[in-house]
């Protein structure tokens, strides 16, 4: 794994962090244009990256990164707003960890990379999510049907698929049980 952020100090708490559940750190870097050096030199498992750096940030330097094929990038970052998740995602990053959560997400978000999959930090479906997206969601994940769910929003079935299809493309997750699993981490519904 390559660490990129321009703080030494969190570099370095972040390798100790890494350390302690058995994932190596082979490079690091301060910026995303060392990020896009290191990890072609390097060739890691995965990038974890901070979004705002001088000289390239996370979201230009996920872009080249995601060039080289099988190295995956996470981002970490203080942004919430839409228009940074959006813009991440676009640029092909594999999981968005807010900051504030690194200690107990990272890892978890790690994990789920390297199964494939994509991580969101906890709190941010709601800003990639419309109102409409996340009431549908909590209702597959409460266990109605597609059909059930429209009804009960005084929406055609048609408009439910969409939103339903929507959720899935914009989480990139596959099927029902990814559905529920999501909603559950996120704390739309109880396990």
């Amino acid at each position: 794994m390559v660490l990129v952020d321009d703080h030494a100090m969190l570099r370095v708490g972040l390798q100790l962090l890494l350390e302690q559940h058995g994932i190596t750190v082979v490079g690091e870097a301060e910026n995303g244009a060392e990020a896009v050096k290191v990890t072609r030199s390097s060739r890691p498992d995965m990038v974890v990256m901070d979004l705002s750096m001088p000289v390239m940030d996370g979201i230009a330097a996920a872009t080249e990164i995601r060039r080289e094929p099988g190295t995956p990038t996470i981002l970490l970052t203080v942004h919430r707003d839409e228009e940074y998740v959006v813009r991440a995602f676009e640029a092909g990053v594999a999981g968005y960890v807010l900051k504030s959560m690194v200690a107990s997400d990272l890892v978890d978000a790690i994990r789920e990379v390297r199964r494939g999959k994509v991580y969101l930090s906890p709190g941010i479906s709601k800003t990639v999510l419309t109102q409409r997206e996340r009431q549908v969601l909590q209702l597959i994940a409460e266990g109605h049907s597609t059909k059930e769910a429209s009804r009960r929003l005084g929406v055609g079935l048609r408009t439910g698929d969409s939103h339903r299809l929507s959720i899935m493309k914009k989480l990139e997750l596959h099927g029902t049980a990814s559905l529920v699993l999501y909603a559950i981490r996120e704390g739309l519904i109880e396990p």
